[in-house]
């Protein structure tokens, strides 16, 4: 259902001139993601972005929840087995971190991962990096900052993947839906890791259902929800393994369980996020 058709919808003028300002913020993201790769460019199964959620809304002790969970993740022996599964038996990495609509900061650049040693250094880096504690969550923003990531990598890989975590609702910059679609149109599957850790107002937006309706897109898309602190790491490390073996297909046992995929229809609204916020800054 289109988002201006569900009751409550934002006023047609607000979301025209939303998207007006999406439009031109995300031409400069085209033209840097479009185009033939160089001869050059290392040929590999996977280009992937971690993008992962550092906004206000998360205490420290999610902040580090989060990132050890990471950092183990990358560590463990599964998530090598599947890069050694692929037909290069390599993929490229990136981790970032984000919040408000320009407060993206790349914690570490894009790596080639063709070792084991180089999963295992790519984690023991993530470690020392400190945490970046940015205010806002512009879901929005972090999709166009990472697809623009892609472009000049000096890669070109079988599939392009944005992962992004979030413990809340698109409710700065950009409204998620013309995004999302931006972005998956330039041929890049987005997937979600929703952490629902803390009660909070924000759960009552149906996390998992929003990421599913909202935010992932492009072929194989999954949410992937956390809803305890002691699944942070296994949550990852499975995510993980199912966007490098593309979705399952060389780990099909995993590729149901605990997963949601989108569905046809959906009543989820996707600018709740903006309408929660406008009422938290009312007098």
């Amino acid at each position: 259902m289109s988002t201006l058709n569900r009751p409550g919808a934002v006023r047609p003028l607000a979301f025209i001139v939303a998207l007006a300002v999406f439009l031109c913020g995300s031409a400069a993201a085209a033209q840097q993601t479009e185009g033939d790769a160089p001869a050059d460019d290392v040929p590999v199964d996977l280009e992937l972005v971690l993008a992962v959620d550092v906004s206000g809304s998360m205490d420290d002790e999610e902040h580090r929840l989060q990132r050890s969970g990471y950092v183990r993740a990358l560590a463990h022996p599964s998530v090598w087995t599947a890069i050694e599964a692929g037909a290069y038996r390599r993929i490229a990495l990136m981790y970032l971190e984000w919040a408000g609509p320009r407060g993206q900061e790349i914690i570490i650049p894009w790596r080639l991962i063709e070792r084991a040693e180089d999963l295992q250094l790519f984690s023991s880096d993530l470690a020392d990096r400190p945490i970046s504690f940015i205010r806002g969550t512009s879901i929005s923003g972090a999709l166009l900052f990472s697809a623009r990531q892609f472009g000049g990598n000096g890669f070109e890989g079988f599939r392009r993947v944005i992962d992004v975590s979030g413990d809340g609702p698109n409710n700065l910059g950009n409204p998620i839906e013309p995004t999302r679609d931006f972005v998956a149109g330039q041929g890049i599957t987005i997937n979600g890791l929703p952490l629902m850790l803390r009660p909070s107002g924000s759960h009552s937006v149906r996390l998992a259902d929003y990421y599913r309706d909202c935010v992932i897109a492009g072929p194989g898309a999954f949410v992937f929800p956390v809803l305890e602190t002691a699944q942070v790491g296994e949550a990852i490390r499975r995510k993980l393994i199912l966007e490098i073996a593309d979705t399952g297909r060389a780990f099909p046992a995993m590729s149901a369980k605990g997963a949601l995929t989108p569905v046809a229809a959906s009543a989820t609204d996707c600018m709740i996020g903006e309408r929660l916020r406008r009422l938290w800054e009312e007098p």
